[in-house]
């Protein structure tokens, strides 16, 4: 529907997140975004449907961004059309006891959508190269071999990671998972304007936390390390989307229809035919049904 334009925010080469931008409009009203969101979700819908019929394949959405960066807002809107049985949301929050018993890719592993389905990620495997990496002390809650003590956790560590990412990503791909990563790119100003009405609307009050204004001071070690995992992983089966957010109706809008001309490739993906038997007998078993009514 926007064309180029949509093809832009993939990265295919390295980038720097100070030279992207934090929001597009198209040039167009946000009433304009809005009914062209009801119309791409309506046809997402209807491929939902097909994916589910078709079950070979499974559709994997990744989202990050920082505090308020409208991942929930996104979620509501972008599925809005779905069948509830074909699309699961898991939000990750901090890993529980059990899950710091295995391995750091465990939770998501079981938590990805079956043959059929659309899974969408609030927050993901991607938190174990970013809040870790800015607060390394949550690393000694996961009991690694060899990592006795922060100064432990170096360069390689994390390099590690980055390809045990990219092996496990690879891995769903080649499984039939077609994977989508979004970092919903949001301006440090239009953050504090969003932190701000959660204070001033009673409604929004219980989504503050004192906490969300000590991660803002960390704000540009948020940026260096989200920059470094986005270049590092993005790649041809499961690429990253730099996606403007400072204008959530747009933000909504390019991530839908990257969804939707993405998925409108895979040409394999469609209804299954009868059995040959069951449709050569169709008029039978219409009448069947019809001379009930008599």
């Amino acid at each position: 529907m926007y064309g180029k334009k949509i093809t832009s925010f993939r990265v295919d080469k390295s980038i720097k997140l100070s030279k992207c931008a934090t929001k597009e409009d198209f040039g167009v009203s946000d009433k304009k975004l809005k009914k062209d969101l009801e119309s791409i979700r309506e046809e997402l819908g209807d491929f939902q449907d097909t994916l589910y019929a078709h079950s070979k394949y499974s559709v994997l959405i990744c989202l990050q961004g920082m505090d308020s960066a409208g991942k929930d807002s996104l979620i509501r809107e972008v599925f809005k059309d779905f069948n509830a049985r074909g699309v699961v949301v898991h939000s990750f929050k901090v890993p529980t006891k059990l899950e710091l018993g295995h391995d750091f890719l465990w939770r998501h592993y079981i938590a990805l959508p079956a043959k059929g389905k659309f899974g969408v990620f609030n927050r993901t495997h991607y938190e174990n190269v970013l809040v870790t990496r800015v607060h390394p002390e949550y690393i000694m809650g996961e009991h690694i071999p060899g990592i006795h003590e922060v100064s432990d956790i170096d360069q390689k560590f994390w390099d590690k990671r980055f390809e045990q990412i990219n092996n496990f990503e690879r891995h769903i791909a080649e499984s039939g998972t077609i994977v989508f990563k979004f970092f919903l790119h949001l301006s440090k100003e239009e953050q504090r304007l969003r932190l701000l009405r959660r204070l001033e609307l009673k409604r929004k009050n219980w989504k503050f936390s004192p906490g969300d204004l000590e991660e803002r001071k960390l704000w540009d070690t948020y940026q260096k390390f989200y920059e470094e995992a986005i270049n590092e992983t993005s790649k041809p089966h499961a690429p990253w989307y730099v996606v403007p957010a400072d204008n959530k109706k747009a933000a909504r809008v390019i991530v839908a229809s990257v969804l939707l001309e993405e998925l409108k490739k895979y040409k394999d993906i469609k209804e299954p035919e009868l059995d040959d038997k069951i449709k050569a007998n169709l008029a039978e078993y219409k009448e069947q049904l019809e001379k009930e009514a008599q």
